[in-house]
C-alpha cells in the first residue's frame, strides 16, 4: 500500500482527510493513533514532530505530508480520482481554498476552543467563540442561497472541510432558526456516501466526545 494515514476516527480534521480519500477511492493503510499511548505517540512524532494528526506517509515517494488542507492538495495532485477536489479553473480553485480556510478557521477554531475549555474545566468566557460561530453560520447560509456545494459546481475540498466542521459545531452551537439554506446544505453533506462512511467509523468513539449527548440520535 503506497499510503499510510496516521489519524484518529474521532478527530474532525482527520474526518476532512478521510472524506477526501473516500471520495476518490484512494487505498491506504489506516494507522489509528492513541495519543495516550507512549508507543503510538512516539511513532507519530517520528513522522511529524509537531505530534498532531492527520499525517500521510507516501511510501512510494518517501514523503510525509501533514496538515489536512495540504494533504488534500497532495492527494489531488498525485492520487487524483475521477472528481478533482480542487478545480482546475483558477477562480473556482481560489474560492475552494477560501472556503476551506473559512471552515477551518471560523468553525473548527472556535469549536476546539469550546471543547478544550470544557475538558480543562476552565469555564472561561466563550462568548467570542460562540459569536464567531453564529456569524459563520449566517455567512454560509447566504453563500448557499442558490448553490448545491459551497465553493464550486462539484463537491470539493471546501465541502470536505465543511462536513466535520458543521457536524461538530452544531453539537455546541445549534443552527439558528431561519437559516434554511445552511440546514439544507448540512443535510446534503450528511447524505454524501463518503461522509456517511466517516461518521459510521467514528460511532464507536463518539462516547469519548465531551458533548456526545448533543450528537443527534440518527448519527449514533
Amino acid at each position: 500500500m503506497s499510503l499510510t494515514l496516521y489519524y484518529h476516527p474521532l478527530a474532525s480534521f482527520c474526518h476532512k482527510v478521510l472524506i477526501a480519500l473516500y471520495e476518490n477511492a484512494n487505498a491506504f493503510d489506516a494507522r489509528i493513533v492513541d495519543l495516550g499511548n507512549d508507543a503510538d505517540r512516539a511513532e507519530l512524532l517520528s513522522v511529524w514532530p509537531m505530534g498532531k494528526f492527520p499525517v500521510i506517509r507516501d511510501h512510494a515517494r518517501k514523503r510525509d505530508v501533514a496538515e489536512s488542507t495540504i494533504i488534500i492538495e497532495y492527494l489531488d495532485r498525485f492520487f487524483a480520482g475521477e472528481r478533482p477536489l480542487i478545480p482546475h479553473e483558477w477562480e473556482d480553485a481560489l474560492q475552494v481554498r477560501l472556503w476551506d480556510r473559512f471552515f477551518d478557521s471560523y468553525l473548527q477554531g472556535p469549536m476546539q476552543q469550546i471543547v478544550g475549555d470544557h475538558m480543562r474545566g476552565a469555564k472561561g468566557d466563550l462568548s467570542k467563540e460562540r459569536a464567531t460561530l453564529e456569524t459563520a453560520y449566517r455567512m454560509i447560509d447566504q453563500q448557499m442561497t442558490s448553490r448545491t456545494w459551497v465553493a464550486s459546481r462539484g463537491f470539493s475540498m471546501a465541502d470536505c472541510a465543511a462536513a466535520p466542521a458543521l457536524f461538530y459545531t452544531s453539537t455546541l452551537q445549534p443552527f439558528p432558526p431561519g437559516l434554511g439554506h445552511l440546514r439544507a446544505y448540512f443535510e446534503r453533506l450528511m447524505d454524501r456516501p463518503s461522509v456517511q462512511r466517516v461518521i459510521e467509523e467514528a460511532k464507536p468513539y463518539f462516547p469519548f466526545y465531551p458533548f456526545a449527548q448533543a450528537i443527534p440520535q440518527r448519527f449514533r
